[in-house]
């Protein structure tokens, strides 16, 4: 039975993937990196629907707790054969003229290189020259990616930038050992995230400029993400499907 982390998988497009991904038949690893109960809630709600889950705690730009829930998980289940990085944070909107480097920072550990850590690791282990039998990558970026999100988080844009080519970089460096890896480009869904950038209902602030006239929901890119880590997508790497309502 293949095996699935998801980084950020406790709530939003993290919780309904792990949810579309137990119901297709993996097993799933919940990371989270402080709510334990929703974690396990997404665990528990896995098990009742028959389902196998786990959750841990791991904050992924902290390098040693990226090997060591890597480590936990191949003495529990075996080896991950999909990653789907989602973990990321969101600070409060900010022009560029009043950002501080500590915020830069922050937003770019966990966004950039806890991406850079789990793929890192997820490659060790399905790679076929490492004695792997392959997998799927799927890196959660965003349209602000494309959008820039000026006067709002440019900041976060920018690490969503760096995660695209982060996903061509290494689709091209593992092609020819098994691993595909892809990305989702999700903009305006209906997620807590938005309350992190202190504005909760910013979806339906900007849904009347969205072509579709309307916000997504989680399990719209949970499906997306779904069908880029199933064998329906055995050619498909290096590719971005945008889901933000033709944006």
């Amino acid at each position: 039975m293949p095996i699935a982390l998801i980084t950020g998988g406790s709530r939003g497009i993290g919780k309904a993937t792990a949810l579309l991904l137990a119901q297709q038949g993996l097993r799933v690893v919940v990371n989270y990196h402080r709510d334990r109960q929703a974690a396990q809630e997404v665990v528990e709600e896995i098990t009742r629907a028959g389902g196998e889950a786990l959750a841990w705690q791991a904050d992924v730009s902290d390098e040693q707790q990226v090997v060591t829930m890597f480590t936990a998980i191949d003495e529990a289940w075996g080896p991950v054969n999909v990653l789907v990085n989602n973990a990321g944070i969101l600070a409060t909107q900010c022009r560029v003229e009043n950002l501080t480097a500590e915020r830069i920072n922050r937003v770019l550990s966990t966004n950039v290189t806890g991406y850079f850590l789990c793929c890192r690791e997820a490659v060790k282990r399905m790679s076929i020259e490492h004695g792997g039998s392959g997998g799927a990558i799927v890196n959660v970026s965003s349209v602000a990616a494309r959008l820039g999100s000026p006067g709002e988080y440019v900041d976060y844009a920018a690490s969503k930038g760096a995660v695209d080519t982060l996903t061509i970089g290494l689709s091209l460096e593992v092609a020819a050992q098994g691993i595909r890896v892809n990305g989702v480009r999700p903009g305006f869904i209906y997620t807590e995230m938005h309350a992190s950038g202190g504005e909760p209902g910013r979806v339906d602030r900007v849904a009347p400029a969205i072509p579709m006239r309307r916000g997504g929901q989680p399990e719209e890119v949970a499906q997306a993400i779904a069908w880029l880590v199933s064998d329906s997508a055995s050619y498909v790497t290096g590719s971005f499907i945008d889901l933000a309502g033709g944006k």
